[in-house]
């Protein structure tokens, strides 16, 4: 049983990690582009979904590239070692 809940638990990080990631690199994608009104709402969607994380990578990357951002690089590459981290703990039990 407990094999169980950490299989599921293991599967619910991949998961959102996945998405996560996915969510980054579409709030990225549709930042380059100007949207049509009808797909505007997609766009905030994604926004407050991802500035808060991508906010916490942009205070801690010491240098700034000019017109360059490398928060979401490094938030995606941070997501999936953090994840990576998680489901080796849980592996363990």
């Amino acid at each position: 049983m407990v094999l169980d809940a950490v299989g599921a638990v293991e599967q619910f990080i991949r998961i959102f990690a996945a998405v996560y990631s996915l969510a980054l690199i579409l709030y990225v994608l549709t930042s380059w582009v100007q949207l049509p009104y009808s797909l505007r709402g997609v766009h905030r969607f994604l926004a407050d979904v991802c500035d808060p994380y991508l906010r916490f990578w942009r205070r801690l990357l010491p240098l700034s590239f000019g017109a360059i951002d490398f928060s979401p690089i490094v938030a995606i590459l941070a997501l999936g070692v953090f994840a990576g981290i998680l489901i080796a703990i849980l592996n363990r039990f």
